[in-house]
């Protein structure tokens, strides 16, 4: 009896694992909606090995991405425009399904204001 209740954990955890594939993200285009002062707001961007081209509100910004591991990636933009935007900001897939994924993202050493988004892929 004890060694089926020690079992039990084990057969449990494993019904709920979380699908972590993200090499299929690292290249493409994609989809980030988002609520802002209420109203849905969309921007889409680009990415390829090197770089990320985001399209907002008419206006385009372009960043260097570095991959730290499969699902975790910096950001950093090229023509800050203020102090703010100077700093890199660090993203990290926790779970990916076929055309989208959930990832949590903050300014790199700024843990405790960590935001999650789902970015859909388009192609």
């Amino acid at each position: 009896m004890l060694k089926y209740i020690l079992f039990m954990p084990l057969l449990l955890s494993s019904c709920y694992s979380i699908e972590r594939d993200c090499i299929p993200f690292h290249q493409g285009e994609f989809k980030f909606t988002q609520l802002i002062e209420g109203e849905l707001k969309s921007s889409f961007f680009t990415r390829d090995s090197l770089y990320e081209i985001e399209r907002y509100e008419g206006k385009i910004d372009t960043a260097t991405i570095r991959w730290v591991n499969d699902c975790e990636c910096i950001l950093t933009k090229l023509s800050p425009s203020s102090n703010q935007e100077k700093r890199p900001i660090q993203i990290r897939i926790i779970s990916t399904d076929k055309l989208s994924y959930t990832f949590e993202y903050s300014l790199v050493g700024d843990s405790k204001n960590t935001r999650r988004g789902t970015v859909q892929k388009l192609n």
